[in-house]
């Protein structure tokens, strides 16, 4: 096929460039490289320096001709989009719908939509959280991704582009970036690589549902013609404190020192964990690689 992914240089979306590139897809690449890194870019791929909020976007969806767009160009940085929402919606909401806009006139099959499967529910109800929980984000984030899932079912029914949204659970794995709101995983294992001491905000029994990116990358696969107007939670159905995080990466990289702990921050969600029972169901999707050997593979190529 060919295919777009916008957000190409980042961390998920460049490990999904280079695996469809492996298995022959011709890949066209949007990054402006604000957050993503040109090295994370595939040789191979077709790339294109450009904020999604560019008018130019529908010329580069015109001239790549995908059948399907890969849509994770986002603002991504939750406590930013506290300080700033003006930006944030910005980029993911008028952003998506420059996207939206090109995949319409240029006739593009299908949109698959990095959604999230965290702070779109907000303070949960029950655990773990289906795709039917109350979607009730308490951060601005959180607010424009349930805004996109609002419109996805718009432009299919108005304009035949079909999607699907895979709400993700905690992704990591190689080339995600600790620099900022990176995620627990590759904050803690860049810093210990480095001989300093993670600080763990709160008492660090607050879970989250950690999923490897290589599994992610398996749900993206399926759903390129399955899954149509539908919406799939995509994580591991099982809590992991922050204090077995680190406890995780301590053994991996034989760490000498404890954590530092620090005072919780205000708005964070002291439990969440996603309900996979769908996207088993309907795909016959389920995570693959172990928590410690994804741990290990993540620490690995930290080292390199």
């Amino acid at each position: 096929m060919k295919l777009l992914v916008t957000g190409g240089a980042g961390f998920i979306g460049s490990n999904l460039v280079d695996h469809f590139i492996a298995r022959g897809h011709e890949v066209a690449v949007i990054d402006s490289l604000v957050q993503g890194k040109r090295s994370n870019v595939n040789p191979d791929a077709d790339f294109h320096e450009l904020d999604i909020t560019d008018p130019r976007v529908e010329d580069v969806v015109r001239g790549a001709a995908p059948e399907v767009i890969f849509h994770y160009a986002a603002q991504i940085d939750v406590r930013r989009s506290v300080a700033d929402p003006i930006t944030d919606a910005t980029w993911n909401i008028l952003g998506t719908l420059r996207v939206l806009e090109a995949a319409r006139a240029v006739g593009v099959r299908k949109i698959i939509f990095a959604s999230t499967g965290g702070v779109i529910y907000g303070t949960p109800d029950y655990l773990p959280a289906d795709e039917a929980h109350p979607r009730r984000p308490e951060v601005p984030y959180g607010v424009t991704k349930r805004c996109v899932e609002l419109y996805l079912p718009i432009y299919r029914a108005l304009h035949g582009v079909d999607f699907t949204v895979l709400r993700y659970a905690n992704v990591f794995g190689p080339r995600q970036d600790p620099a900022g709101e990176a995620g627990v995983i590759a904050i803690f294992t860049d810093l210990m690589l480095r001989g300093r001491i993670p600080r763990i905000f709160g008492t660090g029994k607050q879970t989250r549902d950690f999923v490897f990116v290589g599994d992610v990358i398996r749900a993206n696969e399926m759903v390129l013609n399955a899954g149509g107007g539908e919406i799939f939670n995509v994580g591991t159905g099982v809590p992991r404190s922050v204090l077995e995080v680190f406890a995780a990466l301590k053994s991996a990289l034989d760490f000498p020192h404890d954590a530092e702990f620090a005072p919780a921050r205000p708005g964070e969600l002291d439990h969440i964990y996603l309900d996979c029972a769908k996207i088993r169901a309907e795909l016959e999707w389920e995570p693959q690689v172990g928590f410690e050997e994804a741990v290990q593979r993540t620490v690995d190529w930290f080292r390199r």
